[in-house]
């Protein structure tokens, strides 16, 4: 086992080494930690190159790590598996899906011996997915004494809380704003668990809403038909990616697998990163990735501002990461793996302008660049005729503090389309439930307070978004909500007793405590801090930065605190006065790390390149030569060209051809949709018809 993969120490996460078992890896032995998934082993051990693809023979390793795409498939125990999806097993024989595993010699009996009945359950209310929506609505169906049956493909319910461990935004009391998103997953876990009415199935999968209102569940690898009376689509979303050169070669991610890896398995999958996309999922990640010890070389996002919180974006450009706006990728570059990524500026129209490419060394691109819902449970029940409710990012892409608030809402509405009685959900949740959803606000002017006695807070956030902790919880009532008691900008105004609450609670790190108590001239300043690869002392020496990053010199270490309820470090600075208050954090990243190579790398024949469909092997020159002809049916496109036809069913190449049809300048009507695949993910046969052992591989 490579421990250089392994993540030895965090911030945040116990780091506790579970049971290791061995599996052979084309005939070798290799060690992995028993139940983590074969994808994560996999990669722990230095093994990137999970088979090759049939068309092109080239490498392929891990995208989504959420069973959605297909780029994982490994022949485990000579069957086809997404080794994200599969858990480790002692003794596991494990080769590359180099070649599919013949058909057993002689064929079938045409009997059907052994196959059994397939169980049935019934239920009133079936929520798909045990996310933060469907956690959340769980928790109040159970409430109102519901008979619930909870779904979920993972081992462990909470969805993405399982990979945030960020504090959340929002309000405490509606979403638990200031807590990290591992521990709200686990408080409504447990909720759900303690509930007699509700019935949680993990490693389970949803295949399909059947046309006579039945339900079909992959459940532990045997089929089962669910009849409920009210669905709830909770299922969240899929990445999508991007059309470029490069764009399927290993170590190409997307966002929540990087995630996955370095949050949910300690895996580090990456030495040097580069990150595409400026929403909160890409410079949270950037985040994560630096609390994982991994060295975050770039960002690049195709807006003239990113899109996410500006508090994110502030702690990345604080950390020392260059965030380039008006920006794209033009390729991914490397023989078999990434090595290095070309980005260039985009002009008013997002066309790349010539000469201002710039080349990055990195052995890890992450893809951020937004998610689709998963929608298709909603519109398979809707055909049925089967009452139907969406929460959470299947409903309509959003933060996960909203997607909890929503998800209550979304339970009550499932309750009383069941005939309970449950009073008219209040205005005032509907408009918090808007609140919590709403788009970064206008960026203010920063304004320091003139005192420059006693101990204040100094407030660092200038955009309004929906959070409001740090007035929640100074004990003074000294931070106020500047207009909206959630969206407005907190202002201190008041009496402060240096707890440093504020500076502990805030999920932006964006408050600072200036102490002018002992030495006025030297007054220390309080930041947090998350990291512990770059260990801290009194007596020590770190560059200080202002909100943009700028360094503002060389300041001493007074003295260190680490908070263990909150998990955050404060680390007390002797500032200069005259800087003191404009002391936001300190960069960690030598600077000397992230400049580009002498001379871009500019692809050669990029369309040819660039894939639009990564099963098939589909260029986006071929796509886009039929759509110049005039095909607007992605159906055709598919009929032509296969795209759509690989193992992931689709899920992936949708977005691809959709984006290339947007270049094009296609209007979006025009537009015919592919025919979705009936089922959600494959399934042998065999499984369906309840034969025993279909699920474990016979």
């Amino acid at each position: 086992m490579s421990e250089q993969q392994r993540i030895l120490e965090h911030p945040v996460l116990p780091v506790t080494p579970g049971e290791t078992v061995t599996f052979y890896w084309n005939n070798e032995p290799v060690e992995g930690r028993k139940g983590e998934a074969l994808s994560s082993a996999l990669i722990a051990a230095g093994i990137a190159a999970f088979g090759r693809n049939a068309h092109d023979h080239a490498p392929q390793g891990i995208f989504c790590a959420n069973g959605q795409c297909s780029k994982c498939l490994v022949i485990a125990d000579g069957k086809p598996v997404k080794s994200c999806m599969t858990p480790l097993r002692e003794g596991m024989k494990v080769n590359a899906a180099d070649d599919l595993p013949e058909l057993p010699a002689g064929g079938g009996t045409g009997e059907a011996a052994g196959i059994g009945a397939v169980p049935e359950v019934e239920v009133d209310a079936l929520v798909i997915g045990a996310g933060p929506a469907g956690l959340s609505a769980a928790v109040e169906l159970g409430r109102l004494g519901i008979a619930t049956l909870l779904v979920d493909d993972k081992h462990e319910p909470g969805g993405k809380l399982v990979l945030q461990t960020h504090k959340f935004f929002g309000s405490v009391e509606d979403s638990q704003a200031g807590t990290r998103g591992i521990r709200i997953g686990r408080k409504l876990a447990e909720q759900v668990a303690a509930d007699p009415h509700v019935t949680v199935w993990p490693d389970s999968t949803v295949l399909y809403v059947y046309s006579d209102r039945k339900v079909g569940i992959l459940r532990d690898g045997k089929y089962a038909l669910v009849s409920p009376k009210v669905i709830l689509n909770a299922a969240g979303a899929r990445e999508k990616s991007l059309v470029f050169p490069g764009n399927h070669l290993i170590g190409v991610y997307g966002a929540g697998a990087f995630q996955t890896l370095v949050n949910r398995d300690l895996v580090r999958p990456s030495r040097r990163l580069f990150i595409v996309g400026g929403g909160n999922v890409g410079l949270i990640a950037g985040y994560h990735a630096i609390q994982a010890g991994i060295t975050v070389v770039g960002l690049a996002e195709a807006l003239p501002e990113c899109g996410g919180y500006k508090v994110h974006a502030d702690k990345l450009k604080r950390l020392g990461v260059p965030i380039f706006t008006s920006h794209t990728v033009l390729s991914a570059n490397g023989g078999e793996r990434v090595e290095s990524v070309t980005i260039a500026r985009v002009d008013e129209r997002f066309r790349p302008v010539p000469g201002t490419e710039q080349t990055f060394a990195c052995d890890t691109l992450l893809v951020a660049v937004g998610l689709d819902p998963i929608a298709e449970f909603t519109a398979q029940a809707q055909a049925a005729g089967l009452p139907v409710f969406s929460a959470g990012d299947a409903a309509e892409i959003a933060e996960a503090s909203s997607a909890m608030f929503n998800g209550r809402i979304a339970g009550l509405a499932v309750a009383r389309a069941l005939g309970a009685k449950v009073e008219e959900i209040p205005a005032a949740w509907q408009a918090k439930a808007e609140q919590l959803k709403s788009h970064p606000g206008k960026v203010e002017p920063q304004v320091f307070p003139e005192a420059e006695e006693g101990v204040m807070p100094v407030i660092h956030c200038l955009q309004e978004i929906p959070c409001n902790p740090c007035s929640t919880v100074c004990p003074t009532e000294s931070i106020r909500m500047e207009g909206d008691p959630l969206l407005g900008l907190p202002r201190y105004d008041g009496r402060c007793i240096g707890c440093a609450k504020c500076v502990l609670v805030c999920p932006g790190l964006a408050v600072t405590l200036v102490d002018y108590r002992r030495d006025r001239e030297m007054p220390i300043v309080t930041v947090p801090y998350e990291m512990s690869h770059v260990p801290l002392a009194a007596g020590d020496k770190v560059h200080g930065v202002d909100i943009d990053g700028n360094e503002l010199g060389e300041f001493e270490v007074a003295a260190l605190q680490q908070n263990r309820e909150n998990l955050t470090r404060l680390v007390r600075l002797r500032v200069p006065r005259a800087l003191a208050k404009r002391v936001v954090s300190f960069r960690l990243q030598d600077q000397a790390v992230v400049q580009p190579l002498p001379a871009a790398q500019i692809a050669a024949d990029a369309d040819n390149q660039a894939m639009a469909c990564l099963c098939e092997r589909v260029p986006a020159a071929e796509v886009r030569r039929l759509i110049r002809s005039g095909v607007t049916d992605i159906n055709q496109i598919k009929a032509i060209t296969r795209a759509g036809m690989g193992a992931c069913g689709g899920k992936s190449c949708d977005t691809l051809i959709r984006s290339i049809f947007r270049q094009e300048g296609v209007d979006p009507g025009k537009i015919v949709p592919g025919t979705r695949r009936p089922l959600f993910v494959e399934v042998p046969l065999g499984t369906l018809a309840g034969a025993p052992g279909a699920g474990e591989g016979e």
